[in-house]
């Protein structure tokens, strides 16, 4: 076996596909430039971990099950002059999810929350966060499912490997007495351990509507804002502006989100 067909069994046994399909080129650009053998491994070691992280990257994301593509740099702040556009740039270095604090979006459809939350659960994924994304609905349908299929102890594993949660559309649908406890459950087995991040068309003091007991949803306040950042977001629908001012039959306008450049 030459030495050749022995290098690239090795390198398939050891799991470096990049090592494999680099290393010819590399190793001629080396030999051009009279590079050393530890610089020739450092450039193969540095391409290797940097296709690794991408990849973790893109694992993360596509477990974080977001419902869409939404980043902070197609986030048209100009349209909401009174967010405080530093802030978010702010969270979207990750440091509250180290400190397990929470994030709550409030305001009526249409102003972006929906934008903000995904685009900031990516950038976390980016930053080595594990991230879940959920609606309120769907999130109190797999706790039910769960407490059903006597699971609710898988669910709860399954939070404690979260570094963030995600809450979309909280208030947009009745969730029920039964969905109501769920929630609570879930939100409550995440309590200082990992961080919540919340959107609503309700403001705190309407949350009883959603949870149909005013004791409940105090107690579920008191829990997610114990160490929060809260972004009150009012302003007109953004959704609706451009629908009116879309020909008839234009689909255009149908997300939750402020997108930069369509603004016209």
């Amino acid at each position: 076996m030459t030495s050749d067909v022995l290098l690239k069994h090795y390198l398939k046994t050891l799991r470096l596909p990049l090592f494999l399909s680099e290393y010819p080129q590399l190793a001629r650009q080396c030999a051009e430039e009279k590079a050393s053998y530890e610089d020739f491994l450092l450039r193969l070691a540095e391409r290797e971990v940097a296709e690794r992280e991408r990849n973790a990257v893109k694992r993360r994301i596509r477990e974080a099950c977001f419902p869409a593509e939404k980043e902070l740099a197609d986030f048209d702040f100009t349209v909401l002059p009174n967010l405080n556009k530093q802030k978010i740039l702010q969270l979207s270095m990750g440091e509250y999810i180290a400190k397990r604090e929470n994030v709550v979006f409030l305001g009526p459809p249409g102003v972006g929350k929906t934008h903000l939350g995904i685009a900031l659960g990516r950038e976390a994924c980016r930053r080595g966060s594990r991230v879940r994304y959920f609606t309120a609905t769907g999130l109190a349908t797999a706790y039910r499912e769960a407490r059903d299929q006597r699971e609710v102890g898988r669910l709860d594993a399954f939070v404690k490997n979260r570094d963030l949660i995600i809450i979309d559309e909280l208030g947009y649908v009745p969730l029920g007495e039964s969905g109501a406890e769920h929630l609570f459950g879930f939100i409550s087995n995440c309590y200082e351990r990992t961080s919540v991040m919340v959107t609503s068309n309700l403001p705190f003091a309407e949350w009883n509507q959603i949870f149909a007991d005013e004791r409940l949803a105090g107690a579920l306040i008191d829990r997610l804002t114990h160490r929060v950042h809260i972004f009150d977001i009012q302003g007109d629908s953004y959704r609706l502006k451009t629908r009116l001012r879309a020909p008839v039959g234009d689909p255009d306008g149908e997300d939750d989100s402020p997108d930069r450049g369509e603004e016209g």
